[in-house]
């Protein structure tokens, strides 16, 4: 990931927590959030069924955001979804037309007192108006009839003309289309604010839309594909449910593949495992010879002086976010404050004494425990040194304020399931085994030791053979249980990993996403109990399928302040995706 890509990514996170607190004020919904360019309401998405609402944060302005946020404001307060989905059409260019002109509905909506919701929703249909026009889209004939519908509907609701740049070109499709879309476009103006009267006219429009299309592809030459063309547009309108997106957007910044699983929406959602015989938690450092781990050590150490990592900084920022007012004691002999009744003798023998007060001392402390979790799945050996250096960096760092640490690691304890596929194998392959893998859970450092002490066992991630498969989801688990044992009142794990669950294994009895989904109700069932904070750290990967506070790092990179301030950040609870 390039610097600019870290840029756009941090703009965007910027635009989508902006957004997010309008759409909050607006609707009073507070579990509203974007992540990951998605509008979700805790965990559940909510899908985007307008073209306009979809947003490119590479192209589009503040502006254009804003308008997509109060879109989705409008299409929350005033319509109501269960009547929206029994009266959908089945066909998809019908639907397509029918969501289009609910969401201008709802715009309709936007309060007299709140004019600047009206020149935001004005300024990004507009937006979009144009980016459809110029992307040559409209030259095929769905593109045409589709683009001016949208134009006619908008342009008879709010009561505006259809956008300037396109009228010429629309113009005789708009009169081709007037006589048949005439009393319906009455009907959409008049009865806006009832969503079941104006569903009879959109349905209309719909249909007739949707006949032009069906007969334009009856009609055509044997040589042309109106398919591929209603396609072509109909995936820019970007209204069909959830279509496919690229993992990767223009900029680079790559984002975690995710879907459902059907082995684990059949489980009732219930995670399993087949055999627990082989699974261990073992301390790191046992598995290294110390020679290798001197070795190691030594490595790191040249690693990390090269650097030049300034910790204290570090430290300070991090206490920023960390550390609190708590009381430390009674501080005596002041001149306001409490009265201390062992000094009113003094009143008597000195009377102009005024030292006869003791005041509460406060100060700052910290008041929390930090795990970091990596992923030892094979792709991140190519990441582990500055992964080391940035773990031990922030574990030094934490110290230094006081807070507790943990420096954990998951892998598996063979490749391709190892004796645990085998045994799945010899009972006969029974069906649903859930995970059939030696799950393997790595500890580095635990709460109760120094780094100093701890310094030559936290080497051990540097051996490369220990990377096999990730279990991310058991592994967020087990770090939640060692947190849960601490004293400390603040709790946060930071999750650092380069990719989706994976076990080959599993993933062969089960499906792809069978781990994936797992991690995502572990980390949404943990989020709700509220007693983790649980963050995700991404080496080159956007991990927002996954976690709800995240961010994308570039390891190959210097670790440089920027770096670290976005960790801070992120630990501060400022990046939410």
């Amino acid at each position: 990931m390039t610097a600019s890509a870290q840029q756009q990514a941090r703009r965007q996170q910027r635009i989508e927590e902006l957004c997010a607190a309008s759409l909050r004020a607006i609707t009073g919904q507070a579990s509203l959030h974007y992540r990951g360019q998605r509008l979700y309401r805790g965990e559940a998405r909510l899908p985007t069924h307008a073209p306009h609402l979809r947003i490119d944060p590479a192209e589009d302005d503040f502006a254009d955001c804003r308008g997509a946020a109060d879109g989705m404001a409008l299409r929350l307060l005033h319509s109501d979804a269960q009547r929206h989905r029994r009266l959908c059409p089945v066909d998809p260019v019908e639907r397509l037309v029918f969501e289009l002109l609910e969401q201008l509905r709802v715009e309709t909506h936007a309060p007299r007192d709140m004019p600047g919701m009206s020149d935001n929703l004005r300024h990004r249909f507009e937006s979009w108006s144009r980016a459809f026009y110029r992307s040559g889209l409209t030259e095929g004939s769905i593109g045409i009839l589709l683009y001016t519908v949208a134009q006619m509907c908008w342009s008879r609701l709010h009561s505006r003309p259809v956008l300037e740049e396109t009228e010429d070109y629309i113009e005789a499709t708009r009169a081709a289309l007037v006589g048949e879309l005439g009393t319906s476009l009455a009907g959409l103006r008049r009865y806006r604010h009832d969503q079941g009267a104006y569903s009879e006219h959109a349905l209309a429009i719909a249909r007739i839309v949707g006949e032009r299309v069906r007969a334009e592809r009856a009609n055509a030459p044997d040589d042309d594909d109106p398919a591929e063309e209603e396609q072509e547009a109909t995936a820019a309108f970007a209204l069909l449910l959830d279509f496919e997106e690229s993992d990767a957007n223009e900029e680079g910044v790559a984002t975690a593949p995710t879907g459902h699983s059907k082995a684990f929406e059949e489980s009732a959602l219930l995670y399993r495992v087949f055999t627990t015989r082989f699974d261990r938690e073992v301390h790191a450092g046992s598995l290294v010879r110390r020679a290798l781990l001197r070795e190691n050590r030594e490595r790191l150490d040249q690693a990390t002086s090269e650097q030049a990592i300034n910790l204290p900084r570090l430290a300070r920022r991090l206490g920023s976010v960390l550390c609190e007012p708590r009381n430390d004691g009674w501080d005596f002999g002041q001149e306001e404050g409490r009265i201390d009744g062992r000094r009113l003798a003094q009143l008597v023998s000195s009377p102009t004494e005024r030292r006869l007060f003791y005041r509460e001392q406060v100060k700052l402390g910290t008041d929390c425990a930090v795990t970091l979790l990596i992923d030892c799945s094979g792709s991140m050996k190519h990441h582990i040194l500055p992964v080391t250096m940035m773990a031990e960096s922030l574990i030094r760092a934490l110290e230094m304020i006081g807070a507790s640490t943990e420096l954990l690691g998951f892998t598996t304890g063979a490749w391709n399931g190892g004796r645990a596929y085998q045994a799945w194998m010899s009972q006969g392959r029974p069906r649903h085994p859930g995970r059939v893998s030696e799950a393997c859970h790595l500890i580095f450092k635990d709460a109760n030791r120094s780094w100093r002490r701890a310094r030559n066992e936290i080497a051990a991630l540097l051996k490369p053979d220990l990377f096999r498969e990730g279990i991310d989801g058991e592994a967020v688990d087990w770090a939640c249980e060692r947190l849960l044992t601490r004293p400390e009142t603040r709790r946060i794990l930071l999750v650092i990993s380069d990719g989706s669950p994976s076990d080959s294994a599993t993933n062969l009895v089960n499906d792809a996403y069978y781990l994936d989904n797992h991690l995502k109700e572990v980390v949404a069932r943990r989020s709700r109990e509220g007693q983790v904070e649980i963050l995700g750290l991404g080496v080159g990967l956007d991990l927002s399928p996954f976690y709800r506070r995240c961010l994308a790092t570039d390891m190959n990179e210097a670790l440089d302040t920027r770096l670290f301030d976005e960790i801070v950040e992120l630990i501060g609870g400022r990046h939410r995706r």
